[in-house]
């Protein structure tokens, strides 16, 4: 029977991180590459000289085996290869032993904009070539569906406690911890693998994105994804995953596992405007991270740090930049700002998750993570972006900010871990 918790406002805290990303498959190794600049884009064939896409940030240096059996990697598809590999590594550095835990009480939500893109690409060319629907897989159906992401990171560590999938387009991922947050936080979980993951890099998807403009058609991968720049010509698609594991602050120090950080808030709002542009009056976002800010209990001067979404498309970046003025006020022109996507590129349903363990590292570290590629800053972006080199900082509180196709809006407020 599930031991419900009569506490509705506990604390909640980063105990593990994992990561797969262009910069690196090790969330520390990612962290060195972000905070020395290092680009992860690179240059790609799409395979159709139709498409009008010429880079990409892909993760090369990974391979499933390092986290699961070849077989089972062969009937998952490469997005959930990603989401398995990073609950590893959560679960690993947190030290989550299942036996010792309730396994009703330990959740998985588990973001993704889009699924297994992969797998469903490799099925349709069957069913409309020679092949034939006589040869789709058996395995199509759970290898495509977005939520086994989190099906599968629950059964690896036998999690029985609410196990979701968050697809709000680019939001997903910070949207899953934010609502891992609020089931630690109102009592119906202890702990929650939390984040996103995928695998978009295909010809149907890089088609579709370059189609409606939002893909930058640049040739170089260090000018590609350039975010506040006046230069800048739209995002880079990206893939990989990150997954924290979260944990009431209660149940951390009675494990005695080692704290990373504290998420202190979680705002999440809509523009209701249009299914791909965000609002040019930037009152989403700034309402989300008013309502981040306002659940931590912190005013816009203890804000030290802020990782933007930045895709490096025009409108983004100009109505983002738009919206923390209006949520921090006077504060916004003190306020450190950066893009990390401008060295990984847009992971879609992954971004949130990957951005909130920078966020994470830079106030464990008191080091800001720049945005390199920045040479011509946007006059209609003001901010301070951290152009080119990270920054050291010693920062106590910092937003992470996702904003995703359909209009959805999420701000995580992150707090410096102290004893």
């Amino acid at each position: 029977m599930i031991n419900q918790t009569e506490s509705y406002n506990r604390r909640v805290v980063v105990t593990g991180i994992g990561a797969v990303t262009p910069v690196g498959s090790q969330p520390e190794q990612i962290w060195r590459n972000i905070t020395s600049g290092v680009c992860g884009i690179t240059a790609i064939e799409p395979g159709d000289d139709t498409i009008p896409v010429h880079v990409a940030g892909r993760v090369t240096d990974f391979d499933p085996r390092d986290y699961m059996e070849y077989r089972e990697a062969r009937r998952m598809d490469r997005y959930c290869q990603f989401a398995v590999a990073a609950a590893a590594m959560a679960a690993e550095q947190s030290r989550f032993d299942q036996s010792g835990c309730d396994p009703w009480r330990v959740g998985t939500i588990i973001g993704s904009g889009i699924g297994g893109l992969e797998t469903m690409s490799a099925e349709f060319r069957k069913l409309y070539g020679p092949e034939g629907a006589a040869r789709i897989s058996p395995l199509f159906i759970p290898m495509m569906i977005s939520n086994m992401a989190a099906g599968k990171v629950s059964m690896a560590h036998g999690a029985k406690g609410t196990s979701l999938c968050i697809s709000t387009a680019c939001a997903s991922g910070t949207h899953a911890i934010g609502e891992a947050f609020r089931a630690i936080r109102g009592g119906q979980l202890d702990m929650c693998f939390a984040g996103g993951a995928e695998a978009p890099i295909t010809p149907i998807a890089m088609a579709g994105f370059a189609n409606m403009k939002a893909l930058t058609p640049a040739t170089d991968p260090a000018a590609a994804s350039i975010p506040f720049d006046r230069r800048r010509s739209g995002f880079v698609i990206a893939e990989g995953a990150a997954v924290l594991m979260l944990e009431s602050l209660e149940h951390a120090e009675k494990r005695g596992a080692a704290i990373i950080c504290e998420i202190a808030g979680y705002g999440s709002t809509a523009d209701a405007y249009h299914i791909t542009s965000p609002d040019p009056t930037g009152e989403g976002p700034a309402m989300a991270m008013r309502l981040a800010m306002k659940e931590a209990g912190l005013a816009p001067e203890a804000i030290g740090y802020i990782n933007a979404h930045g895709t490096s498309t025009p409108l983004n970046d100009r109505y983002e930049t738009l919206a923390i003025h209006q949520a921090m006020g006077d504060s916004a022109l003190a306020i450190p700002v950066s893009s990390s996507k401008s060295m990984l590129g847009h992971m879609l349903g992954a971004a949130g998750a990957a951005e909130a363990m920078i966020t994470a590292f830079a106030l464990r570290d008191g080091l800001l993570p720049p945005t390199i590629g920045l040479s011509e800053q946007d006059p209609d972006c003001d901010l301070d972006y951290v152009p080119g080199q990270a920054r050291p900082a010693a920062v106590k509180a910092a937003l992470s900010n996702s904003l995703g196709f359909g209009g959805h809006n999420g701000s995580l407020c992150l707090k410096k871990w102290e004893v």
